[in-house]
């Protein structure tokens, strides 16, 4: 519980710099983040699987 109040008095005392970064670097990380799904994404859609034909003839 320390942990979260001291935080949030870092947050409440940065100064508007410190608030930019911050912001700029958790947007990075977002769309960082989003690429590489899509990446993990469009590397699955390339596998290749093999199910075998069945075929049935009825008279």
């Amino acid at each position: 519980m320390e942990d979260l109040k001291d935080h949030i008095d870092e947050f409440i005392h940065a100064d508007m710099y410190e608030h930019k970064r911050c912001f700029k670097k958790t947007i990075q990380k977002m769309f960082g983040m989003s690429k590489i799904v899509a990446e993990r994404i469009a590397d699955a859609k390339e596998v290749e699987s093999s199910l075998p034909l069945r075929t049935v003839v009825s008279d």
